[in-house]
């Protein structure tokens, strides 16, 4: 087991706690994601026993902070938003010299490259105009209709966590069923979270054997691609300057803090 994997899972959990940052970027600050990949299509296979020792603590620590954190990170999200956005625009910024380097830019990228990697840019950023001021009510959870609709939001969700860039928790927001999940999470709300974790499993399987096919025979337009969802990611979860020179202060602490996050992670992992 690797257990170091605990650690990274619970980064990657509470990533996935808030809208606009996504577990998959976490995974790339933490230089695991192309391993998470391979691992996610090799549990199918016959060395499914190496990749259940590299998924099992990975799993048990983004369950165990998705459990424990969720109160406090809707807390921190309700108040002190813009601090905690910008720590996290700062953990975002600080992989892309990384990724840089890992996709080799300078050697392998042609126009076709820069043309995906500003598309995926731009798809991401669009995301920004579809933010709403104020939060869905609860859903109805006896219904039947909104437990199947929690299931394909878990789905759909599982989708944006696993590419770096989409976060999980904007799709659920876009859809009008993140504070349904949230209160289940923070309620231990089994019947909720099973059904939503049911299709946050169905989605990631499909959806990694489509990723590590491009990894391995796009590789460069995969990471063209990558870099654009992550750099577009940064408009989305850009919440604006806080009012006031004190509340604009912290704000650029927080950027700071988040940034040299995401440096010190990457030394860590690499060293």
């Amino acid at each position: 087991m690797e257990w170091k994997n605990i650690y990274r899972g619970m980064l990657m959990g509470t990533s996935d706690l808030i809208p606009g940052v996504s577990g998959g970027t976490i995974a790339v600050v933490l230089g695991i994601y192309d391993r998470l990949i391979e691992a996610i299509n090799g549990f199918f296979s016959k060395d499914w026993k190496r990749h259940l020792g590299f998924l099992i603590p990975l799993g048990a620590g983004v369950v165990a902070a998705l459990l424990l954190l969720s109160s406090v990170i809707h807390w921190l999200f309700e108040h002190f938003p813009n601090q905690l956005q910008f720590f996290f625009l700062g953990l975002i910024a600080g992989i892309l010299p990384f990724l840089f380097r890992k996709a080799g830019m300078k050697t392998h990228f042609s126009a076709v490259h820069y043309i995906l990697l500003f598309a995926a840019a731009l798809l991401v950023a669009s995301m920004a105009f579809f933010k709403e001021p104020g939060v869905p009510e609860l859903l109805d959870t006896s219904s039947t209709r909104t437990l199947i609709l929690l299931f394909f939001s878990g789905w759909l969700a599982s989708m944006a966590m696993i590419l770096p860039g989409i976060s999980g928790s904007f799709i659920l927001l876009l859809i009008g069923v993140y504070p349904t999940v949230i209160e289940a999470l923070s309620e231990r709300n089994i019947v909720v979270i099973a059904i939503v974790g049911a299709g946050v499993l169905v989605g990631i399987v499909i959806s990694s054997k489509i990723i590590q096919y491009f990894l391995v025979h796009h590789h460069a337009s995969t990471y063209a691609v990558i870099i654009g969802l992550v750099i577009g990611s940064l408009a989305v979860v850009y919440p604006g300057m806080a009012g006031g020179i004190g509340g604009m202060f912290f704000s650029f602490l927080s950027f700071l803090l988040g940034l040299v996050a995401a440096v010190s992670l990457g030394k860590l992992e690499y060293e």
